[in-house]
């Protein structure tokens, strides 16, 4: 199945937009779970399965699994193992190399852990994005607008008269053979997600941002949907999972999912 089918699919089965991102800082796990050999694991794998039912997909920031060392190669195989199939993973790793090393990047992320998909960054040009795109079931998400501070000091850069976020927008869309790019755009950029949806009308966006970072719902849902009020993955960390710190924090979890969800949905019966 193309990626591009496979996200509709699971967001039609599971009647969300939500992403669930992992962001496990072992700092902020409950503290009864410390004692466990791999804390970072059961916390990620208790969250899964209580929440599975509730999202389309789920992103593992790389970082977080890296920073543990040794064992975070370990911890991550065993969070992956614990995702339903038909759930798209995104691995959060924002790579961007040369054409040989990107080549090894995407073979680590698209064959070893076996992510359905990957974010990129495509400052480096076509050859540093290709390797994750080769394959029509496996998908690629390139950076395009993001919420940090510093995402003006090149991002809105005016080259030929238009930003260079819409530049990359320009190419993605030429190396989209296999229909399986689509696009980060921060939750927190409104008016930029509305001109990314206007310029990629049927790609696939990554917003993350809302929750935590303060992305408002309504805006994400209204301008980062399609026409059918799909293909947004909307991405909530820390107020799902951080939810509680106590021995509940699973059901927190789902509970903090099931309301962002039914938010999400309101907001499509409204506009789509």
């Amino acid at each position: 199945m193309s990626f591009y089918n496979r996200l509709r699919t699971i967001q039609q089965r599971n009647n969300s937009l939500l992403c669930i991102g992992l962001d496990p800082d072992i700092a902020k796990l409950p503290p009864h779970l410390l004692n466990h050999s791999d804390p970072v694991g059961e916390f990620c794998c208790r969250i899964i399965q209580a929440t599975s039912d509730l999202v389309c997909a789920y992103k593992l920031n790389l970082a977080f699994f890296e920073a543990l060392g040794q064992q975070g190669w370990s911890t991550l195989h065993r969070v992956l193992s614990c995702i339903p199939p038909e759930i798209i993973t995104i691995g959060d790793a924002k790579r961007g190399d040369i054409g040989n090393t990107a080549t090894m990047y995407a073979q680590s992320l698209l064959d070893d852990f076996k992510f359905a998909s990957t974010t990129v960054n495509a400052y480096m040009g076509e050859d540093s994005v290709r390797p994750f795109i080769n394959n029509p079931e496996k998908g690629a998400f390139i950076l395009a607008v993001t919420s940090n501070q510093g995402a003006k000091d090149f991002q809105y850069l005016k080259a030929k008269g238009k930003p260079l976020y819409e530049h990359v927008i320009a190419k993605g869309k030429k190396w989209n053979n296999h229909k399986n790019i689509g696009f980060v755009v921060g939750a927190t950029r409104p008016g930029q997600l509305k001109r990314v949806r206007q310029l990629a009308p049927g790609m696939p966006l990554l917003i993350p941002g809302v929750g935590a970072q303060g992305g408002d719902v309504k805006l994400v849902v209204r301008y980062g949907c399609d026409t059918k009020g799909e293909m947004a993955i909307i991405n909530a960390s820390r107020s799902i999972i951080y939810a509680s710190g106590g021995e509940g924090f699973a059901e927190a979890a789902r509970a903090a999912a099931s309301a962002m969800r039914d938010e999400m949905n309101s907001y499509r019966a409204k506009f789509f």
